[in-house]
């Protein structure tokens, strides 16, 4: 069964870290872009990351830039976002998807073909 699964979230204090691990099964990521998503309560899901599939090109949104970073590792068929100097207003669950090969930064959701289950990230004192 093909499923992506996320790893790596939890209770961090401000100015802390975590590494997101977004693990495929049943399928390779090596022809995906795989984005991160994530959603607060009674916000909008909205994408922080992506990396395409060939040459792993990286995109941020704004609130990532130069905090985030987004790789990944085909022969362990994961997908990493290390964050860093989280904020409270990180907190979110954090979700990965992908899409063919390329970032297209849609917010057409059904375009994207696999999902993972999220995972909680909450950044407080």
């Amino acid at each position: 069964q093909a499923q992506l699964v996320e790893s790596g979230g939890g209770l961090v204090q401000p100015g802390g870290s975590l590494r997101l691990s977004c693990t495929a099964s049943g399928f390779t990521l090596d022809y995906y872009a795989i984005n991160w998503f994530r959603q607060a309560p009674g916000k909008e899901r909205e994408g922080v990351a992506c990396i395409t599939s060939r040459d792993a090109s990286t995109y941020y949104a704004d609130s990532a830039k130069g905090r985030f970073t987004i790789s990944r590792d085909n022969a362990k068929n994961t997908v990493y976002l290390q964050m860093n100097r989280l904020k409270p207003e990180d907190t979110a669950v954090y979700y990965c998807a992908t899409e063919p090969y390329l970032c297209s930064g849609s917010y057409d959701y059904t375009r994207y073909d696999y999902w993972g289950q999220g995972t909680q990230v909450t950044v407080s004192s």
